[in-house]
């Protein structure tokens, strides 16, 4: 079974006024390349421009991209609120 089929069974209670995850402003290129590169969900995209595209709804919980940076480059990072947030539904 691909990653992503066993992804798409998951469950997720999102908050929208509360991101768990919020990238910082103005955060290092070289950084960036590398959450791309790590993140398990894929969540991370660089833009042709250079920017940063984020979508925290699909987020793992995995702690991968805060082990990875410091607060230069992700804002906030914190597992969201009880009652929010993945429920495994696979393995």
């Amino acid at each position: 079974m691909k990653t992503e089929v066993k992804l798409s069974k998951n469950h997720y209670v999102i908050d929208e006024n509360q991101p768990h995850i919020i990238p910082a402003d103005h955060p290092d290129r070289q950084i960036l390349q590398q959450l791309v590169n790590v993140c398990p969900a894929g969540l991370y995209q660089l833009n042709q421009d250079g920017s940063l595209s984020f979508d925290y709804h699909g987020c793992l919980e995995c702690g991968t991209c805060r082990l990875l940076c410091d607060e230069k480059t992700l804002a906030r990072w914190r597992y969201p609120a009880a009652g929010y947030g993945i429920t495994f539904r696979f393995g």
